[in-house]
């Protein structure tokens, strides 16, 4: 599902720099595997390679069984849109939509009836805990509870391909747990294939399998 094979990334400018090469990762349908490594490492970029949102220097990056390489913007957009979907450590929780309205959007961008977008968005907020807040706004949700919307936005449109950045981030040890069990339940649920980077070793333990990022590639945790 997910094939990286000696993938790098560096930064030009005044300073430049290899943020880390020969990367190689095979994540299979149903596994959740976690991305550790020390602040600035490069996590946050070979998620956003992974997604399409940055483009490696070298190396092949396969997804869903489509080789990015040769794609252009507009088809990246749409492998996207499809297959993947994407936990923000930020949450990215639209605060003018209500939390139904949010969670609606992949199935909206993929001109889904209106009759299976309220029973997907309806399943999934049950799902996270929030079958009676779809018609808050955020504003009056806690950061735990827009974690979740976030995570039900990610999980709504039945992704193959599920990428959390620093998702529990912003949360105390207990949310941050149910966080981490409720993507990785989903996932083996919906035999989707799910990469968790994070800085912390609570979370990684979580996953089916943690590496860490370094500058010359991954390597299993300790």
């Amino acid at each position: 599902m997910i094939e990286l094979r000696s993938v790098a990334r560096s930064f030009a400018g005044p300073r430049p720099r290899v943020v880390f090469k020969n990367v190689s990762l095979s994540v299979a349908a149903g596994e959740m595997v976690a991305i550790l490594g020390e602040s600035g490492a490069g996590k946050s970029t070979l998620l956003n390679i992974i997604a399409g949102l940055d483009r490696a220097d070298a190396g092949t990056v396969v997804l869903a069984g489509h080789d990015l390489a040769p794609l252009d913007d507009d088809a990246l957009t749409l492998l996207r849109r499809r297959h993947i979907g994407f936990v923000f450590q930020a949450f990215h929780v639209l605060p003018y939509l209500t939390v139904s309205q949010n969670v609606e959007l992949p199935l909206a961008l993929l001109a889904r009836a209106g009759s299976e977008k309220a029973d997907r968005v309806a399943q999934m907020l049950g799902a996270v805990g929030l079958g009676e807040r779809g018609a808050s706004m955020p504003r009056e949700l806690s950061g735990g509870e827009l974690q979740r919307v976030a995570i039900a936005r990610a999980l709504v449109h039945q992704p193959s391909i599920v990428l959390a950045d620093e998702p529990t981030g912003n949360l105390d040890p207990s949310s941050a747990a149910g966080v981490i069990e409720l993507l990785r339940d989903r996932i083996h649920g919906e035999r989707a294939c799910g990469i968790l980077v994070t800085h912390s070793r609570a979370a990684a333990a979580l996953a089916d399998r943690a590496l860490i990022l370094t500058n010359a590639g991954l390597v299993d945790a300790a």
